[in-house]
């Protein structure tokens, strides 16, 4: 695959999550559900990182790390957290690019 075809994380729609997802239907709640998960998804990574928005975009690894995120927000819908419980290939990611270390 070109680099040219990956999905950047500003590039990632409610469309890219639902086929991840493997999705073949949503509804207009689960629309703005889906919405909701990829922002809050992206607020997540930008605080873990330390990382701009448009820094987020230089990484695609980032992208599928989105994702993983998305997926676990999706099936949980809850909120409650567990630090062991954190996705270690989604944790690698992200500590590989985190400039936030505090």
């Amino acid at each position: 695959m070109a680099l040219s075809n990956i999905i950047k994380v500003s590039e990632v729609t409610v469309s890219n999550l639902g086929d991840f997802l493997r999705l073949s239907e949503y509804s207009q709640s689960e629309q703005v559900l889906l919405e909701t998960i990829i922002a809050s998804g992206k607020a997540y990574i930008t605080t873990f990182t330390g990382l701009t928005t448009e820094q987020l975009d230089l990484y695609p690894d980032i992208t599928l790390a989105l994702l993983v995120i998305c997926q676990d927000l999706w099936d949980n819908r809850s909120y409650y957290v567990e630090s062991n419980n954190v996705n270690k290939v989604v944790e690698g990611i992200l500590s590989s690019h985190s400039v936030n270390l505090l």
